[in-house]
């Protein structure tokens, strides 16, 4: 259970995900979905969404035995899902470029 909190401290992440500071590190590294606030002192700070994702990813790399860049692809899939208009709207603006593009190069 996640405490009912605005930002948690990267010592508290690792404690209720199970996943060591270090690999949490690492991960923000590796998954831009991953993108904890830093405070003025310079530590991370992290929303409860920050933290679901995380053991998402937990669950895809050790549960489900994806490699990181397949939890990454898994990852994007997931969001893609969840937000269907999002690919209408880049659809459509990959028409009007194309046609931006075709009215430049006359």
């Amino acid at each position: 259970m996640i405490p009912d909190k605005l930002f948690f401290r990267i010592g508290e992440v690792a404690r209720l995900t199970g996943v060591r500071p270090y690999v949490l590190r690492y991960w923000q590294s590796e998954f831009s979905v991953l993108t904890p606030q830093k405070s003025p002192t310079g530590q991370r700070l992290y929303r409860r969404e920050d933290l679901l994702t995380i053991l998402r990813i937990k669950d895809l790399l050790y549960r489900e035995g994806y490699t990181i860049a397949g939890a990454k692809k898994r990852l994007a899939e997931e969001r893609m899902v969840a937000s269907p208009g999002a690919a209408d709207v880049l659809k459509r603006i990959k028409e009007e470029l194309l046609a931006i593009s075709s009215v430049l190069s006359r």
